[in-house]
């Protein structure tokens, strides 16, 4: 009877040993597939060097259409957008005799409101051009609620800049600088990283 019992107990634990292998090995196919094709459905939609170029386009046409300025202001929306506005400022102050002043723009892009927009100081001249900059034009919200500091200014102009531009407009948002127009639908997502050595664009 005693060794029957310790059978049944070595017999369990076998059975029970290999239930947790097959849950592990179902739970490595399962990561490892999802892994894949995250992989498989991010493309590739702008390369370093093909970024470099249209942001010198893009700085280009900014001069172009204000070439009797003296200074600009740049107000980059925090994140990619900020990183964005110090590379126009770069080849702005390289290429064209240009004050350009550069600012970061905070606020939460996932809220439906907004409170108080923080901006660091600012030296706005009256009847000065101001240039708001971020890597992605989605539904023009996050760019309509960026405006509100400058409404109260008396500026020039306001133009807007964006290195990629969906055309999925809710509100009556248009950019006047656009590295790329993209025909995507809501379900897809651009991913911009400039924080590397590497610049890259991505839908996903």
């Amino acid at each position: 009877m005693a060794q029957g019992q310790r059978n049944l107990k070595k017999g369990r634990k076998r059975r029970l040993f290999c239930l947790f292998a097959l849950i592990s090995a179902f739970h490595d196919v399962i990561f490892t597939s999802k892994y894949e094709n995250m992989q498989v459905h991010q493309t590739l939609v702008l390369t370093h060097r093909q970024i470099e170029q249209k942001i010198r386009r893009m700085a280009y046409e900014i001069y172009e259409r204000n070439i009797e300025e003296r200074q600009l202001l740049l107000a980059g929306i925090s994140g990619m957008g900020f990183r964005l506005a110090n590379l126009l400022a770069e080849e702005l102050r390289q290429h064209f005799s240009l004050e350009v002043e550069v600012s970061e723009l905070r606020l939460d892009k996932a809220a439906r409101t907004q409170g108080d927009i923080s901006i660091s100081s600012f030296s706005v001249a009256a009847d000065s051009v101001c240039i708001l900059v971020d890597d992605v034009l989605n539904t023009g919200r996050t760019l309509a609620f960026a405006m509100k500091p400058f409404l109260g200014v008396p500026l020039k102009k306001l133009e807007l800049a964006v290195l990629v531009n969906r055309r999925h407009r809710c509100y009556p948002v248009s950019p006047d600088y656009t590295g790329l127009a993209l025909a995507t639908t809501l379900n897809e997502h651009i991913h911009v990283d400039l924080s590397g050595p590497d610049y890259a664009v991505y839908l996903h």
